[in-house]
């Protein structure tokens, strides 16, 4: 049997400054569970799709995403935020 290598990518958007998302960091193997480790150490959301990071791992870094990767990008930005405004609603109450 032949084991898949873990692939990740990180992505940022600073809607201040750029006008589209872009990746920060991509890779596989040891590169990938570096990238998840520091995710999770800094507590930065982690979402689980194969398909999407196929598709990220394919770009440079700092390369913006494409146009048709967008919808794809724009709900994992919105499951961020709806968390984030979760917690921080847990966090007051």
């Amino acid at each position: 049997m032949i084991e898949k290598r873990q692939k990740a990518a990180a992505l940022q958007y600073d809607q201040d400054r750029n006008d589209a998302p872009k990746v920060t960091a991509n890779g596989k193997g040891l590169i990938a569970e570096n990238i998840i480790e520091k995710a999770k150490a800094n507590d930065v959301p982690i979402i689980e799709d194969a398909s999407l990071v196929e598709l990220l791992a394919e770009l440079n870094i700092n390369e913006k995403i494409p146009d048709e990767l967008y919808q794809a990008v724009a709900e994992v930005f919105a499951f961020i935020y709806r968390t984030d405004q979760h917690v921080n609603q847990k966090e007051k109450n």
